[in-house]
């Protein structure tokens, strides 16, 4: 991502949404030249703005702002949660295939990880029986679900057991909420903040709504544990800017405004991505993803497509992720969140390098 993200011209690799530009902010939300002049750059606090907090609590949390920390997108909330919630003796518990995230920042810190493994077999379904094995003793559970990179999901019976079995180890229950509305059948899983005192909620802007370039993310969590990371902000980035706040508040306010018309575009590029999947056989094994915007395709005939995925952007100018970023690396991400009709393309030109690296081999 770093080296190739802003030299393709078909982004078929990320995990998020078409990009909103801020035309098209104004236009959905009703923003007007007149609100945005009458921000006054001036400091925010440290949880970030009351408005902006009570928009987000109201629109994803439990209604209480006091509960709300507002960060620059959601890796700063992971990083200040979990750098507060872990000690170097502590074990933590992470899904495997894994955001990079969910575990490198406990591994600096010296945590011991606990995999929880989501097996290809199964079509990376979660299975809890692998999770109680692991559970016990640990300091916290980190998920996040629709999952990134393999777009696998919990049923609602099978959250409400995972809190339950949370509850019962007394354990933190990191749950990023980074794809909560990005489901392809059905309604978004009920976020345990809602049900479990020991439940933290990270959530973004990234991801469904298309507004990475924005920096928005927040944690919902225990008082304690927002007043713990108080320390790490003030040394890192104290707030967020005003004019960003703002806009926030008016996204948190109508979300569906913005992330339905990109869900409905998301599941018509998950039709082209199962046809074209039934018409090459040779060339990629499709698990069925249940949200999100990505799944982890193995290239069939591929050890490691790292070397592969790297061709394809320099010599093709598209971007596909490498499953050694993610622990196998006979497989991709693949995202199906972009235009269409890049995302057409790009499939197009996956098809052509594929086949020509099967006749090759």
């Amino acid at each position: 991502m770093r080296l190739y993200y802003f030299a393709v011209d078909d982004d078929i690799g990320s995990s998020g949404v078409e990009d909103y530009s801020l035309a098209d902010l104004r236009a959905l939300l009703g923003i007007d030249a007149d609100e945005l002049d009458a921000v006054v750059f001036r400091d925010s606090t440290s949880f970030g703005g009351e408005e902006v907090r009570t928009a987000i609590a109201a629109q994803w949390g439990t209604g209480d702002p006091d509960r709300v920390m507002v960060t620059h997108g959601g890796s700063e909330a992971i990083y200040l949660v979990l750098s507060t919630l872990l000690d170097p003796s502590d074990a933590v518990v992470v899904t495997e295939p894994t955001y990079h995230t969910h575990t490198s920042i406990a591994q600096t810190m010296g945590c011991e990880l606990r995999v929880w493994p989501l097996r290809p077999e199964n079509g990376f379904r979660p299975d809890l029986a692998d999770l109680r094995e692991v559970i016990d003793g640990a300091k916290a559970v980190v998920v996040n679900f629709p999952h990134n990179p393999t777009g696998a999901s919990l049923t609602p019976a099978q959250r409400d057991e995972l809190v339950a079995m949370c509850a019962e180890a007394d354990v933190y229950l990191v749950w990023d909420q980074a794809f909560r509305e990005m489901v392809v059948e059905g309604s978004p899983l009920v976020d345990p903040v809602h049900d479990y005192d020991k439940a933290i909620s990270i959530g973004t802007l990234s991801k469904g709504y298309g507004l990475p370039g924005l920096r928005v993310g927040w944690a919902i969590a225990p008082h304690d544990v927002l007043r713990g990371t108080l320390d790490l902000r003030d040394r890192m980035t104290l707030h967020l800017s005003p004019l960003v706040e703002l806009l926030a508040t008016r996204v948190a306010q109508h979300a569906d405004r913005l992330v339905g018309p990109r869900m409905d575009q998301a599941r018509r590029n998950l039709g082209l991505l199962r046809q074209w999947a039934a018409d090459h056989p040779d060339l990629v094994d499709l698990p069925e993803p249940m949200g999100g915007v990505t799944t982890f395709p193995q290239l069939l005939g591929h050890a490691d497509t790292t070397d592969f995925c790297h061709d394809l952007a320099r010599e093709h100018r598209t971007l596909l992720v490498p499953g050694s970023c993610f622990g196998d690396p006979t497989r991709v991400r693949l995202g199906y969140g972009g235009p269409s009709s890049s995302f057409a393309r790009g499939l197009e030109t996956l098809a052509l390098m594929g086949e020509k690296a099967r006749v090759q081999n």
